[in-house]
């Protein structure tokens, strides 16, 4: 459905007084609103085809009807999350889930909603039935790791015509997770596992065109319970420093075992300058693919806060030189609100971190200060920057409240109207 312009107008001008009333503390006494406010309407967070339907577990899927059933619909759903919040500019395709059949077409449609295309993710971590994909050869016992050169060859060449799609569509980077792994002691011999993949890899980074990126993810465990052949950054970052200039770290929240530093990991692989970007969710056990903020809103900060100085440190750009995403799935909400609930909740992160007095803390580091560091940290984590992240969104078009418009509207309702009530969306 497309969002009429007015009614997000009308919605805006409903709030202008309240809103004016929340942002003049910050407008007529702090000196750095007005940056943080700039940055914040640069910032936009890729979403992830997979994440307009309902996710779900091993166990159920629970529909809530109105989901998009083909890439167009996707695309549209995005759009109307971008018009809501204007920081959900791009999408990441997951092929073969969401294969171009007309690219020009689709370049065109994205653009119509002021879309672009981030990261495309490739797909060897299931079988692909019927006209999903023309696998001949199964991954059950891993992809790129797989003592079968014949199917270490189709998940390579699978990868390379990801690539074709990105470069049709205009994306300029490729992800890829592997589910590759072992699941009992003795099933696979590590180091000629590890020797596979890279050379896998190779293949695929020869690849790539002159101006992409290729992004290695890790993960701890699962689909695979005793090991992963990307289990962790580390092994991320050996891959990529093998690989060459234009591979780097991709960092998924939840892909940590539990209570794992993210943010050191965040500091050392921007140090190294192999830090490629983010899948962001939130965890409680493992990989919950739960909204971004929802169980560890201050790691999230902390997260920012280390890739803010970091950023600053190598003179990046905030809103260009990482790829920001979002992954998650979703069973017992809206997908749309909570991909809405994520942006938000990614965008109050970083202007917390935005936030944080950098040459105090310096000070109170080289003073072995540990108590005015943590301070100065928690002072910016307890600012309330909702006022900053709504007049940020208010200056580039969106709306004020777009999870209270989207629910005002009755958008979910319009949609199962125009899809159906048994709808599901392609993919998962």
């Amino acid at each position: 459905m497309n969002l009429n312009p007015t009614l997000i107008a009308d919605h805006n001008a409903a709030g202008q007084t309240q809103h004016q009333r929340k942002l003049s503390p910050w407008t007529d006494s702090v000196e750095q609103a007005e940056a943080v406010i700039q940055k914040l309407v640069d910032f936009q967070i890729a979403i992830p085809s997979w994440a307009l339907g309902t996710g779900g577990t091993r166990f159920g899927r629970f529909p809530g009807g109105g989901e998009p059933r083909s890439l167009e619909e996707k695309i549209a759903d995005v759009g109307l999350l971008h018009a809501l919040n204007r920081a959900s500019g791009a999408i990441s395709l997951h092929i073969p889930w969401d294969i171009p059949t007309d690219p020009q077409a689709t370049k065109q449609l994205a653009a119509s909603y002021g879309l672009a295309f981030d990261a495309v993710n490739s797909n060897t971590f299931q079988d692909q039935p019927g006209d999903l994909g023309d696998a001949q050869l199964s991954y059950k016992f891993g992809s790129l790791q797989h003592v079968d050169p014949a199917v270490r060859r189709q998940a390579i060449d699978h990868n390379i015509e990801v690539i074709k799609h990105g470069i049709s569509l205009g994306s300029r980077a490729l992800t890829v997770w592997l589910s590759d792994g072992s699941c009992f002691p003795g099933q696979l011999n590590f180091r000629k596992a590890f020797e596979r993949t890279l050379s896998s890899l190779q293949d695929i980074y020869a690849a790539l065109p002159d101006d992409w990126k290729v992004f290695v993810e890790y993960k701890a465990f699962e689909p695979n319970f005793y090991s992963m052949t990307v289990g962790d950054w580390g092994s991320s970052y050996l891959y990529a420093n093998k690989l060459g200039p234009k591979a780097y770290t991709l960092v998924d929240l939840g892909h940590h075992l539990p209570n794992a530093n993210i943010e050191q990991i965040v500091a050392i692989l921007l140090n190294e300058g192999k830090l490629g970007g983010f899948h962001f969710n939130d965890s409680k056990y493992g990989d919950d693919d739960l909204t971004a903020g929802s169980i560890k809103p201050y790691q999230l900060f902390l997260i920012f806060n280390e890739l803010i100085d970091g950023m600053d440190a190598r003179q990046m750009n905030h809103a260009q030189d990482l790829g920001w995403m979002i992954d998650a799935s979703h069973n017992v909400k809206d997908p749309l609100e909570d991909l809405l609930q994520s942006v938000e909740a990614i965008q109050l992160a970083y202007a917390q971190a935005l936030l944080v007095d950098r040459a105090a803390l310096d000070e109170a580091r080289d003073a072995n200060d540990v108590v005015r560091a943590q301070e100065i940290l928690q002072d910016a984590f307890r600012t309330d920057v909702r006022p900053l992240v709504a007049e940020a969104r208010l200056r580039a078009g969106g709306a004020l409240n777009p999870l209270a418009l989207f629910r005002q509207l009755g958008v979910r309702q319009q949609l199962i109207g125009e899809r159906g009530a048994k709808t599901v969306a392609t993919g998962l």
